[in-house]
């Protein structure tokens, strides 16, 4: 609500605009070889700062120092994620709940393990009383990443011993988070459609012997109804979004905070800011606004049509005007992502069942003449693949899944990864990081009011 004081507020900073955009500039000539901005070395690969044993990304091989492109590979505490997710299939079972114990315990359970982690689990997902009556529905937000990570920072308050760094404590915060963040989530999007949207507020209660995909649909639709092929295709979708890496920004952010020795919701509600970003885990919704656009505008038979309307999407003149074809190309994979592979296998039927057929196949298309065309414009021969984000969008519609709850869905698996990332920061690490920056200021003397020069004219009386 704009107020007296606000807009005065507004109106001054405004007029101090231009005055601090050039006391923040740095020129690019201050950027030499051994600043690593995003801290990246020249060739575009991440800076080591430490090593992990958590999960790898493998896209290309280094040999006789250059880049040779692989296809991708993810690795969960060394086994493959393609393994553990056709092993699922094949077996018609639900796999997240392993996941998540292989990532947490660092091995594959035994079926008692399973067993009584996911008893656990079924405790996890309820929250604690009066928890979402008190931090979701008194309090609304219009966006749910931003209520998650209140309500994850809000968690410290019902926790008898937040602060204890101890294994046994931080496993057992990190396994209530896995499993109170889907119940979160659900809940705080039916608050938010009730509140902001005027849709009715149906609030349902996880069931026990359900696994998660199963109940965070039944909790998010008002009716509670799935099929079995929605739940399996979710389940694999937690599974392939609950770990990528020490190097992902959001899983960085964990570790960095934890490295401070800070208590585990502070740093898992920093991994859930930096996932909010459209750069990192909201890039699923910017592919689907990328896709809007692209649909109200070309003639999806038209092949032509297409490319032309992809290149004014890279010369700015159309979509967001930001120059990037969103969902293609990927920091570290190169030939595919394996993510995005899965997800073509196992999507494309449930695309056809629910009429998505013609939006899968426009996806593709878009992949196809994208990639030689940001090559061209670039004037790289680098191999570049979709990455997940480009068909994740598109699978949780066909769940009916809101493009707001896409992001929120993504932080729901990858907590796991990030819990795991933690406990191993805490466990071996103990050095707080503490990155260098260069400092470009000229030194000068600090001058009195008197000698100030008078900048802007101010009105008198």
């Amino acid at each position: 609500m704009q107020t007296k004081e606000t807009g005065l507020l507004e109106q001054y900073t405004g007029s101090l605009s231009q005055r601090i955009e050039r006391e923040y500039y740095i020129s690019e000539k201050y950027y030499r070889d051994d600043v690593k901005r995003g801290l990246r070395n020249s060739d575009g690969t991440g800076v080591p700062i430490g090593v992990t044993r958590v999960g790898s990304v493998l896209g290309y091989m280094i040999e006789d120092g250059v880049r040779v492109p692989v296809p991708g590979q993810l690795y969960y505490r060394g086994i493959e994620l393609n393994e553990i997710v056709e092993a699922h299939r094949k077996a018609g079972t639900f796999g997240f709940e392993e996941v998540a114990f292989l990532l947490l315990m660092g091995f594959l359970p035994s079926q008692w393990e399973l067993d009584r982690f996911k008893e656990i689990m079924d405790r996890a997902r309820k929250l604690p009383a009066g928890f979402t009556e008190d931090m979701i529905m008194k309090n609304p937000s219009r966006n749910i990443m931003n209520k998650l990570a209140r309500s994850v920072l809000s968690l410290y308050s019902y926790d008898e011993n937040p602060d204890d760094l101890s294994l046994d404590n931080v496993l057992l915060q990190s396994v209530k988070l896995v499993g109170a963040f889907p119940s979160i989530v659900a809940n705080a999007y039916s608050v938010k459609r009730h509140y902001f949207e005027g849709g009715s507020l149906h609030i349902h209660f996880p069931i026990e012997g359900l696994s998660t995909a199963e109940n965070f649909l039944r909790m998010i639709r008002p009716n509670t109804k799935y099929t079995e092929e929605e739940a399996r295709l979710l389940d694999m979708m937690l599974m392939v979004h609950a770990e990528h890496g020490g190097g992902n920004n959001s899983t960085f952010v964990c570790r960095a905070l934890s490295s401070s020795g800070t208590d585990t919701y502070s740093a898992i509600a920093g991994a859930v800011g930096s996932l909010k970003g459209p750069l990192h885990g909201g890039a699923n919704a910017k592919v689907m606004e990328m896709f809007r656009y692209v649909k109200e505008n070309v003639d999806p038979k038209d092949d032509g049509s297409i490319k032309d309307y992809l290149a004014k999407l890279l010369n700015k003149q159309a979509g967001d005007r930001s120059g990037k074809l969103y969902g293609l190309g990927h920091a570290v994979y190169t030939i595919s992502d394996p993510r995005a592979v899965l997800l073509k296998k196992y999507a494309r039927h449930l695309a056809e069942v629910k009429g998505f057929a013609e939006d899968f196949e426009l996806l593709e298309k878009i992949e196809a003449f994208g990639i030689p065309m940001i090559q061209a414009k670039t004037g790289s021969d680098t191999p570049m693949c979709a990455n997940v984000d480009m068909y994740s969008g598109l699978v949780y519609t066909m769940l009916g899944i809101p493009e707001d709850v896409f992001t929120p869905l993504f932080a729901s698996a990858r907590i796991a990864g990030w819990c795991a990332n933690r406990m191993e920061e805490v466990l071996t690490c103990h050095r707080i990081m503490r990155p260098a920056y260069r400092a470009m200021t000229k030194r000068v003397h600090y001058e009195p009011m008197s000698a100030r020069p008078e900048h802007y004219a101010h009105e008198k009386g």
